[in-house]
Parts: structure tokens; C-alpha cells; sequence
């Protein structure tokens, strides 16, 4: 596995990656940022929220998005291996199920959010 200081940055124009001269990335938060801030337009998932913490669940989620669906989309960004990923996603799944009502304000508090 490479180290973290080895990723690099791509925009996405039309149907091809190029790569942002000198963005680097050194840390998992980092990362997380770039993404973030054009998750639409490199993922097609439109942002809601960051560092979201859903109810009762305990868990914390990185990055909170929709699919041009309305289908709700958890990213995880991870830094190496992690035995607890599965678990992780099995609680985000239960958090999404039981509390879909949540998740539905979540989205009409975003502008642009319409409640989908």
C-alpha cells in the first residue's frame, strides 16, 4: 500500500481526470475536504453534510450525500486497512432504516434539498 503523501488530485471534465498540479494529499481529512467541496461534480452525489452524527446511533459519518436518485450515499474515507468497516456500514444501514425521518430533514434543511 502506498503512503498517504502519495495520492494526488484529479478534477473531472467531461469524461476525463486531470490531475490538480501540487494538491497532494497528506492526510485522510484533507482528502475529505477536496472531495467534499466537489462531490457533485466528481461523484454526481450531491453534498448534505460532514462529520454528520445520526441520533442514537453513536457513529459518526464522513460524508453525507444523494444520488441523483434521492438514494441517500455514507462515504467513509479510510487511511490503510480496517477490520471495523463492515460493522460500520452495517450501523449506518440500521441508522438509515430506523430513522429515515432524520435523514428526510437532514435533506430539506440543505438548500436545494426539496425533501426527495
Amino acid at each position: 500500500m502506498k503512503p498517504m503523501s502519495n495520492l494526488k488530485s484529479f478534477r473531472l471534465e467531461g469524461q476525463h481526470a486531470t490531475e490538480v498540479p501540487g494538491a497532494a494529499v497528506e492526510v485522510e481529512v484533507e482528502l475529505q475536504r477536496l472531495i467534499e467541496t466537489d462531490m457533485e461534480a466528481m461523484l454526481g452525489i450531491r453534498f448534505l453534510a460532514t462529520e454528520y452524527r445520526p441520533g442514537r446511533h453513536g457513529c459518526r459519518i464522513d460524508s453525507l450525500g444523494l444520488d441523483e436518485n434521492g438514494t441517500p450515499v455514507i462515504v467513509e474515507f479510510k487511511k490503510g486497512s480496517d477490520s471495523g468497516v463492515m460493522s460500520q456500514a452495517v450501523s449506518y444501514l440500521s441508522w438509515l432504516e430506523s430513522a429515515h425521518h432524520e435523514f428526510e430533514a437532514l435533506v430539506r434543511k440543505v438548500p436545494g434539498g426539496g425533501g426527495r
